[in-house]
């Protein structure tokens, strides 16, 4: 079945679940097609069980406006999108609720008239998705659900959490905010009421979870998330006017991504490109650099030069060591 078809059973599908009764002149004209045509349409949404009937007083034609969700209202292109985006999730930990997210997808398409729901399964065979790596969350649906209760309900957590930065376990109360994915993993923005500040924590160090009946009133400072400007998510409280020089090797690769809203790219005439951003804090960007290996080179500032120069000579002696016999 041709593209062309399977769009003008949808609009047919469309008019039919209006509301308004048609006659097969009044398709055959919206539609810009013969009655025959409009017959053989017709044929098609039976075999496929779409409910229509025809009304003899009225000689005319309709759907019961209950076959569909009638909010959804969704295009073929709606529906390939939904689709294709549970897919992603079928094989990936990016989302706790990926299991969820497949059933609903199973939902969407068994409620899609068959020639319509073939046509879709053949385009989807044929995209495939293979999404960055990410941080597990297998096992974790049960705790993000009900960290976003407790965000609704403004409801105090207590956690069991391991910090990498602290290097230890450490039980606190916290006052959910917000979850929020960023970069490869899932955080629960909270305020710790044992840091008495903002904090992240990632939701595969949280070892357990409680929510407890008392309620806290958030304010509406902490209400949202700010990251600042920090390269990611770590402001450390000092902004830098970073500046780097990427070799014609990765230059292209570079300057093709957004990888931070202050950045800016000139181009060289040799190819090279000048990178330069401002951002709170040297932390993350440092480790940024160091994957480009020897196709960057920290212009300034000179304290991210000598952070990065620190780290590579320090990763050359690891090296050198284990070359000697």
């Amino acid at each position: 079945m041709n593209v062309s078809r399977i769009y003008r059973l949808l609009q047919m599908i469309t008019m039919l679940q209006s509301g308004r009764n048609y006659t097969a002149g009044e398709l055959s004209r919206e539609l810009e097609v013969s009655r025959r045509t409009v017959f053989r349409d017709l044929n098609v949404l039976e075999m496929a069980r779409v409910p229509y009937y025809y009304d003899r007083r009225q000689d005319s034609y309709r759907i019961n406006q209950h076959f569909f969700l009638s909010p959804l209202n969704l295009t073929l292109s709606e529906a390939l999108a939904l689709l294709v985006s549970a897919r992603r999730t079928q094989h990936s930990s990016v989302l706790p609720l990926a299991s969820s997210a497949n059933k609903a997808a199973m939902k969407l398409e068994s409620v899609l008239p068959q020639p319509v729901r073939q046509h879709l399964g053949e385009v989807l065979d044929k995209i495939t998705i293979r999404p960055a790596p990410s941080a597990r969350h297998e096992g974790l649906e049960d705790m993000f659900e009900r960290l976003s209760v407790a965000i609704s309900q403004g409801r105090l957590c207590r956690i069991v959490y391991l910090s990498f930065l602290e290097r230890k376990q450490m039980s606190l109360l916290a006052e959910p905010r917000r979850l929020v994915f960023v970069g490869r993993a899932w955080y629960l923005v909270a305020y710790s009421r044992r840091h008495r500040q903002q904090r992240t924590f990632k939701l595969g160090r949280i070892k357990s979870l409680t929510v407890t009946p008392d309620r806290f009133t958030p304010s509406d400072k902490a209400a949202e998330v700010d990251f600042g400007q920090a390269w990611c998510m770590i402001p450390e409280g000092r902004l830098y006017d970073v500046h780097l020089r990427f070799s014609p090797k990765t230059a292209g690769n570079v300057a093709e991504v957004n990888w931070h809203p202050s950045q800016k790219v000139q181009w060289r005439p040799d190819g090279s490109v000048d990178f330069r951003v401002r951002v709170d804090g040297l932390g993350e960007i440092a480790w940024w650099v160091l994957g480009y290996g020897d196709c960057v080179k920290v212009l300034q500032p000179p304290q991210l030069a000598q952070r990065v120069r620190r780290t590579a000579l320090s990763v050359a002696r690891q090296y050198a060591r284990e070359a000697k016999p």
